[in-house]
């Protein structure tokens, strides 16, 4: 055993009571030693020994739960608290629960504001978006412009001659694809072949070939 933790092991009964007189709650040997061994430097077996010790000489009390001991501070050395103290400390309790609450919801606050401030653009990334803005909108004025200027409009009447001679077409397309079809059909009725053989040799392109469809009407 190095001298640093054969030091830490005869100073363990004098940490390990006041730690237990502080807390005033029951501790198992190995809640001692996870709650002390990083600020004290003590080994698990110097834990054991130092509460042991303690349980003898009638500074602590030990109690079985189970198969593990449990280690707590001696109550006698403690005063006894009077149901107004009781009542005292619950009436703090309350409010410094409900101090606490308050002050989780200011932080909650605070956190929701930060996030949006940190999401905020900053001053020059406010400027940088504006400078590009303008020179977008002063694009759409151009276009704008250009458009206005050109002479090749479509005028109302123009459109709406185009949108019938549209319909004809469509419904005169309509018409012999109906006759087409209602005539193949017929002939295929006595034809010893396929339909698709058919239409290759007669030579016959349908829409379908061209992946064209009927515009509805």
């Amino acid at each position: 055993m190095s001298k640093g933790r054969a030091e830490a092991a005869a100073g363990a009964p004098g940490i390990i009571l006041r730690y237990l007189q502080e807390q005033n709650r029951p501790y198992s040997a190995q809640d001692v030693f996870g709650n002390l061994q990083r600020e004290h430097g003590l080994g698990k077996a110097a834990v054991v020994k130092a509460l042991e010790q303690l349980a003898q000489q009638g500074k602590i009390k030990e109690k079985m739960y189970g198969k593990q001991k449990i280690y707590f501070a001696d109550q006698d050395q403690f005063d006894m608290v009077s149901d107004a103290d009781l009542q005292g400390l619950d009436t703090k309790i309350v409010a410094l629960t409900a101090k606490v609450q308050s002050l989780q919801q200011s932080c909650r606050h605070m956190e929701a504001e930060l996030k949006e401030l940190t999401s905020a653009l900053t001053t020059p990334e406010m400027q940088k978006e504006i400078q590009e803005l303008k020179k977008e909108c002063a694009g759409y004025r151009e276009r704008l412009k250009n458009i206005k200027a050109a002479t090749n409009h479509v005028t109302p009447e123009e459109k709406e001659q185009v949108y019938r001679e549209r319909q004809k077409y469509c419904k005169e397309w309509r018409k012999r694809k109906r006759m087409a079809t209602e005539l193949s059909d017929a002939i295929l009725e006595g034809y010893p072949k396929s339909k698709k053989q058919f239409f290759e040799e007669v030579g016959i392109e349908t829409d379908e070939d061209y992946n064209v469809k009927l515009p509805d009407p």
